[in-house]
Order: structure tokens, then sequence, then C-alpha cells
């Protein structure tokens, strides 16, 4: 048996733009349920909320995303989580990067550091930080 863990952000209204961001970023598509379509709300100001929604790609990344339940407190905090997107293709790990950067505030530059060839840090249009980095080889611990 396998276990998968999955980064799920939580977002007050705008779920469905941060998805579709995120798609862009990653070259994927959205997945997504409304409460309207799921019948989870009556509110018609909920109708077009996200309940459920994911992107994935083929290569692995993947984020889930919703609008919390109505009457349900939010509160994005601050560092809170990070999203960590390692990988050992130099390439996609700088697409990714170049994808994310739409309105991000920089953390860390992306670029070498003492434990990767390439690794970064950025917040960001919606307050999330994903960290980045290229897997360094094994060195015989």
């Amino acid at each position: 048996m396998a276990i998968t863990t999955t980064p799920h952000l939580n977002f007050n209204g705008n779920a469905r733009e941060a998805l579709d961001f995120y798609a862009r970023a990653f070259g994927a598509e959205v997945n997504a349920m409304t409460y309207g379509a799921m019948g989870a709300s009556e509110d018609p100001a909920w109708a077009e909320r996200i309940v459920w929604g994911q992107v994935e790609t083929t290569s692995g990344i993947r984020v889930m995303a919703f609008d919390v339940w109505p009457h349900q407190l939010y509160d994005q905090g601050s560092n809170a989580s990070y999203v960590y997107l390692s990988g050992t293709d130099v390439d996609e790990i700088t697409a990714a990067w170049n994808g994310l950067l739409d309105g991000a505030e920089i953390r860390q530059l992306l670029g070498p550091s003492e434990w990767s060839q390439l690794a970064g840090q950025l917040r960001d249009k919606f307050g999330v930080i994903w960290a980045l980095d290229v897997t360094a080889p094994p060195t015989g611990f």
C-alpha cells in the first residue's frame, strides 16, 4: 500500500481563481465541484464557490483547494505551512517557479544553495508559500 501526501489549501471565496492560477503555472487542468453543484449550500452566494478542487500534473505535482464552508472561520495565518516541490529535473523545477512568479513575493531567489544546486522560496499572490528545490544526489551518510 502507498500513502500520498497532498497539500490542501483553504480559501475564502477565491479557490477557483487560485486553482486556475496553479493549473496555468504547472500546465495542468482544474478538476473542481462547486457548493451549488453538490447541493451543499442553499445560499445563492455560495453556489459558485469551490467545495472540492484539485490540480494534478503527470509528473506528480498535486494541490487540492476549496473555499471554507459557510460560517466556518477562516484565517490564512502567517507561515502556517509551505507547499514544497522537490524534483530531479532543473528545467521542470524552473518552469514551476516561473509559473508561480505572477504577483509573488520572492523570499529566497531561485538559485544554488548549500543543500541543492537549485532552491528558492516565494509567497504567491494568494499568500501561499512555495519552497522549490532540485534534489541533491545522496552523499553516503
